[in-house]
C-alpha cells in the first residue's frame, strides 16, 4: 500500500501538467487517445534510455561534462526526438504548431514519470522529496518538451525559415538546456536552488510565449474567427 501511494504522488506531477498543456490547445484539441498513447510510450522508453546510458558511461568513462550533455540530456532528449518524428510527425493529427508541444511534453512527462517513480521507491523519497522533484526535474523535462514540440511545429509548419534550421533547433536546444540543468545538479553542491529556481523560472517564461506564439500561429485561428468564436 505505501509502495502504491509513494509510485501514485511521483506520476501525479506529470499528469498534471501533461492535463496543462493539453487544455492550452486553443484551437483544434488532439484525439485524447493520441495523447495518452505518447505519453505511454514515454514509460517505455526509460529502459533502452537506461541501457544506452549505461554503455555509453562505460565507453566514455567519468566526466561531469559528458555525463551531464551526453549520456544525461544528449541520450534522453534525442531517444524523445526519434519517438516523435517517427510516430507523430508525419501524422494526419499534426496539423497545427501547437500540436507539437502536446506531443513533446505528453513523452517527456511519459519519461519523467517513470524517473520519478524509480527515484521515489528506490529513496524511499517522502512527500517534500517529491514536491520538489515536481517543481525541478518533472516540470524540467515538461519545458525540455516544449522546446522541442515548439520547433517541431515550426519546422512542420516553417513559415518564412527553412525546415532543417527549426528541425536542428528541435534537437539541439533541448540538450542544451537539459544539460546546463544537469551540470548544475552534478557540479554544485552547495546553493544549488539558487541556480536552477532561477533557470526554471527562465525556461517557464520562455516555454509560455512559445506556448502563445503557437497557437497565434494555428490555421484554426481565422478558421474560428471567421465563425464569430
Amino acid at each position: 500500500m505505501l509502495f502504491f501511494s509513494i509510485g501514485t504522488a511521483a506520476v501525479a506531477p506529470g499528469i498534471a501538467l501533461l492535463t496543462y498543456f493539453y487544455l492550452k490547445d486553443k484551437y483544434d484539441s488532439e484525439p485524447l487517445h493520441m495523447v495518452i498513447k505518447i505519453f505511454l510510450l514515454g514509460f517505455l522508453i526509460v529502459l533502452p534510455i537506461m541501457i544506452l546510458q549505461r554503455g555509453l558511461t562505460i565507453w566514455l568513462g567519468e566526466n561531469s561534462f559528458v555525463d551531464a550533455f551526453v549520456i544525461s540530456a544528449g541520450i534522453e532528449e534525442l531517444v524523445k526526438w526519434f519517438v516523435l518524428y517517427h510516430m507523430i510527425y508525419n501524422h494526419m493529427e499534426f496539423d497545427e504548431p501547437y500540436d507539437g508541444i502536446v506531443y513533446a511534453t505528453a513523452v517527456s512527462l511519459g519519461f519523467a514519470s517513470v524517473e520519478n517513480v524509480i527515484f521515489a521507491l528506490y529513496h524511499q523519497a517522502t512527500m517534500g522529496t517529491l514536491l520538489i522533484r515536481a517543481l525541478l526535474p518533472v516540470s524540467g523535462h515538461a519545458m525540455f518538451g516544449v522546446i522541442m514540440g515548439y520547433y517541431l511545429g515550426r519546422s512542420k509548419f516553417p513559415g518564412t525559415k527553412t525546415t532543417r534550421w527549426f528541425m536542428a533547433c528541435s534537437l539541439i536546444l533541448p540538450i542544451f538546456w537539459h544539460g546546463v540543468y544537469d551540470w548544475i545538479l552534478e557540479n554544485i553542491t552547495q546553493y544549488w536552488l539558487w541556480y536552477t529556481v532561477p533557470l526554471m523560472a527562465f525556461l517557464w517564461f520562455g516555454g509560455i510565449g512559445k506556448m502563445y506564439r503557437a497557437n497565434s500561429r494555428s490555421p484554426f485561428r481565422l478558421t474560428q474567427a471567421g465563425r464569430g468564436d
